[in-house]
């Protein structure tokens, strides 16, 4: 089989980095984004209470962007977030700064690295893409088997309402 017919659909381009496109600023409407974090090598090592209780923390301290819902599996977080001023620094910067607040507090030393080097984001468009996504990510813990219903999963919770004017 050649290269042009391997089967690949050559239509839809295979990412394997995040572009992080800059928030855009919709004149006066909020800026949402959606963010993924893995651990290094996908090791299972956030649910825990003093993880949970860490990151809280972090994302306190680091008030460039607010938090809004956030989801805490094993090995990765889902979180929304949205800039708390009208000139943030890059989210980049910015989720380096909370990774790296948490790591220093990482209440178990052998577990380090904890983070990957990068994360997913997508900025969303519309105020339903909000409650769609995050319907669909809170019942990330019971498609994992992790619990059996998701409002029982205690490492998830919203640190700001995060509003769609």
């Amino acid at each position: 089989m050649s290269s042009a017919d391997d089967g690949r659909d050559r239509a839809r381009p295979s990412r394997k980095t995040p572009a992080h496109h800059p928030v855009h600023d919709a004149s006066n409407r909020p800026s949402i984004v959606f963010v993924t974090v893995c651990t290094q090598n996908r090791s299972r090592i956030l649910a825990t209470d003093d993880v949970h209780a860490v990151l809280r923390e972090a994302w306190l301290t680091a008030d460039a962007y607010r938090v809004g819902r956030y989801v805490i599996m094993p090995d990765h977080i889902h979180l929304f977030c949205s800039p708390a001023s009208h000139d943030p620094p890059s989210l980049r910067r910015w989720v380096q700064y909370w990774k790296s607040t948490a790591s220093r507090k990482w209440p178990r030393l052998g577990e380090h690295p904890v983070w990957q080097r990068s994360f997913w984001d997508t900025q969303l468009r519309r105020g339903e893409s909000y409650s769609e996504k995050w319907e669909y990510v809170r019942e990330n813990p019971v498609r994992a088997g992790l619990c059996d219903d998701s409002d029982t999963w205690r490492f998830q919770g919203e640190m700001d309402v995060l509003m769609w004017i």
